[in-house]
């Protein structure tokens, strides 16, 4: 099986991306399912109904999040009512939403994606390492592929938690910093691991949003409104090949698309004489 894991959409051009290029990745890598951080998505910060149910019809199937997930306040209701939007897991006990879901793919096998947030520079919430343990337990009944996405900003915690969850999970998945990773490997117990799948978005920013307002919080530490950039979208990601059987992960790749890239990807079925999805 081959899964899809979308770094950080962020705003319009990320989404941009994903409607443009997103089946034409699935039909290039044989992906059997998609999912996508989409915590970004909506200008920059936060998530609403109308993207998240768009996301979903142009072919992402789980949609995770982190720190941000609340920065729309319809989130709070959205998440509530669908299932395949996640939230960090180890945030307190009454908050809305759910850390894990189990999706199936077209011909019927299913797939559990977990979703938890770090603590290090981040909000101080319940241990990551002790909640994704118990939300492992609460879905492995129902399949051993399992996906975590593990929404954190301090590198050594992200690589802590791949030792940790090591021939317990199929994939961890680092999510957050929005830039992309060059250490993906296959640990000894069979777990794909990277610490960043990147972003999904313009690259020509800082981490996504336009560079002056960027800049100025760091040379005068004075609030400023962040919008997303535009220049040089990409598509970040990863897919990760493995047995359904036992979960264990055969391969793992990193994927880095233009939007030129992903144009072309677009035409060569017809090139190869198959059709196109839609």
């Amino acid at each position: 099986m081959n899964i899809l894991f979308v770094g950080d959409i962020v705003g319009k051009p990320g989404r941009e991306l994903v409607r443009k290029g997103l089946r034409a990745l699935v039909e290039e890598h044989e992906v059997d399912l998609v999912i996508a951080n989409a915590e970004n998505s909506a200008n920059g910060f936060g998530i609403t109904k109308e993207i998240g149910d768009t996301l979903l019809e142009w072919g992402v199937d789980v949609m995770t999040s982190g720190n941000h997930i609340w920065d729309k306040r319809e989130a709070i209701d959205y998440i509530a009512t669908e299932p395949r939007l996640l939230r960090p897991a180890n945030y307190p006990a009454g908050v809305p939403g759910r850390g894990s879901y189990v999706a199936q793919t077209g011909d019927g096998r299913a797939v559990g994606v977990i979703n938890v947030m770090g603590r290090v520079f981040m909000l101080n919430i319940d241990d990551p390492f002790a909640v994704v343990q118990r939300e492992i337990e609460a879905i492995r009944h129902k399949t051993r592929l399992i996906i975590v996405d593990f929404h954190a900003e301090a590198t050594s915690e992200k690589i802590a938690m791949g030792w940790h969850l090591d021939g317990k999970v199929t994939a961890v998945f680092g999510t957050h910093t929005h830039v992309q990773t060059a250490d993906e490997r296959i640990l000894p117990n069979g777990t794909a691991y990277l610490t960043d799948a990147g972003m999904t978005g313009p690259h020509d920013g800082i981490i996504g949003m336009e560079r002056e307002p960027s800049l100025g919080r760091f040379l005068n530490a004075m609030p400023s409104r962040f919008e997303p950039a535009t220049g040089n979208p990409r598509l970040n990601g990863v897919v990760v090949t493995a047995d359904d059987r036992t979960g264990r992960a055969s391969a793992v790749k990193r994927i880095s698309y233009s939007e030129s890239e992903l144009h072309e990807l677009s035409l060569r079925p017809a090139v190869r004489g198959t059709a196109h999805l839609p």
